[in-house]
C-alpha cells in the first residue's frame, strides 16, 4: 500500500490509544513512534494526543485527522483494487460485513473457500447486528455485507442471497418440548429468550407476530443476549424457549439437544440480503456477490 509512514504510525497510535500497542504492531520501538508522532504534530502544529492519567485520548486535532486519515487509506485500497482489475487479476482488498446470524453460521465456510480460490485478494471481515453493519456500509468502511432485517436506505442496493426459516426452539426433554404444537396465544405464557435492540432477526419475528395478532410488548422475556452462540448455550441450562435461524440449530437439532415447537398457522421466512452503497460496485464486489451465490444457492 502507498502511504506516508508517519500517518500509519498515527492511524495504530489513535486505534489502540497506546503508544506501546502501536510499536508492536508495526515492528519498531516505541521511541521511534513516539518521534514520528511528534514529527507529524510539529508539521501540523498541532497537539493530536493527550495524556490522561495513565492513558493517551485524542485531541480535537487528533480527532479530525483520525477521519481523513481513514478516508485517505480507503482511497488508498480501492486504487488499488482498481489498478488490479485493470491488469484483469483476481486481486484487491475486500471489506466484507454481516450480520450476527450470517456470520456465525454461513459465511466462516465461505469466507475460507473464497480465499483459497482467489488468494490474491485480501479482505477485511465485521459482525454485527443488522443495524450496525448498515451504518458501516452507509459509511463506506464496509464494500459489501449480507444481512437480516426488512429495513431499506436508498442510498443502500439490496439483493438477494439466501432464503431462511427462523423457528421457536427449545431444550430437549424438557416440559417445553412436550408441546410439539401451540396457538399463537400460548406463545405468551413462555419465557423466552430474544436478541438485543437492532438485530434484524428481532425485526422479523415481531413483524410475523404482529400478523399473527400478538403484541411484542406481551411476551415474557427473561433475558436478552447478543449472539446464536450465547443464545443456545442459555437455552441448554433454562426452561425457556427462543426464536432460532435454522441455520443456526442444525447440529443442536441432530444431536436432540433442541426441539422445535411449531406455532400454528405461523411460519417465518426471511432473505439474506447483499448490500452495497449504490455506485460502490466493482469487479470485485460481484466477484465475491457470484462467488457466494454459488457456494451457497439461492433456494
Amino acid at each position: 500500500m502507498i502511504f506516508d509512514f508517519r500517518l500509519k504510525v498515527f492511524h495504530t497510535v489513535a486505534q489502540r490509544l497506546s503508544f506501546t500497542k502501536a510499536a508492536a504492531e508495526l515492528y519498531i520501538t516505541q521511541p521511534a513512534v513516539t518521534k514520528h508522532i511528534k514529527e507529524l504534530e510539529h508539521q501540523l502544529n498541532a497537539q493530536l494526543f493527550m495524556r490522561n492519567g495513565n492513558s493517551i485520548v485524542l485531541t480535537p486535532a487528533g480527532k479530525i485527522l483520525l477521519q481523513y486519515a481513514d478516508r485517505i487509506f480507503q482511497i488508498y485500497t480501492d486504487l488499488e483494487t482498481e489498478l488490479a482489475q485493470l491488469s484483469d487479476m483476481e486481486a484487491g482488498t475486500l471489506h466484507i460485513g454481516a450480520s450476527t446470524t450470517v456470520a456465525q453460521t454461513i459465511l466462516p465456510k465461505i469466507l475460507a473457500l473464497f480465499k483459497k480460490t482467489y488468494p490474491a485478494v485480501d479482505f477485511t471481515f465485521v459482525q454485527g447486528n443488522t443495524d450496525m453493519i448498515t451504518q458501516l456500509v452507509l459509511a463506506g468502511k464496509v464494500d459489501i455485507a449480507i444481512v437480516e432485517g426488512a429495513a431499506h436506505y436508498p442510498q443502500i442496493a439490496y439483493a438477494p442471497f439466501a432464503k431462511d426459516e427462523i423457528v421457536l426452539v427449545t431444550r430437549a426433554n424438557n416440559h417445553l418440548s412436550k408441546k410439539p404444537e401451540i396457538t399463537p396465544k400460548q406463545l405468551l405464557t413462555i419465557p423466552l429468550i430474544l436478541r438485543e435492540a437492532g438485530s434484524g432477526t428481532l425485526d422479523i419475528i415481531f413483524n410475523a407476530l404482529a400478523k399473527a395478532g400478538i403484541n411484542p410488548k406481551d411476551l415474557q422475556v427473561e433475558i436478552r443476549l447478543e449472539s446464536s452462540i450465547a443464545i443456545k448455550q442459555y437455552l441448554l441450562y433454562s426452561e425457556t424457549a427462543t426464536f432460532l435461524s435454522i441455520q443456526s440449530v442444525f447440529s443442536e437439532l441432530k444431536y436432540n439437544e433442541l426441539s422445535i415447537i411449531e406455532i400454528k398457522g405461523l411460519d417465518i421466512f426471511r432473505t439474506f440480503q447483499f448490500i452495497q452503497l449504490h455506485g460502490k460496485h466493482s469487479q470485485l464486489t460481484d466477484l465475491f456477490k457470484r462467488f457466494c451465490l454459488s457456494a451457497y444457492n439461492l433456494k
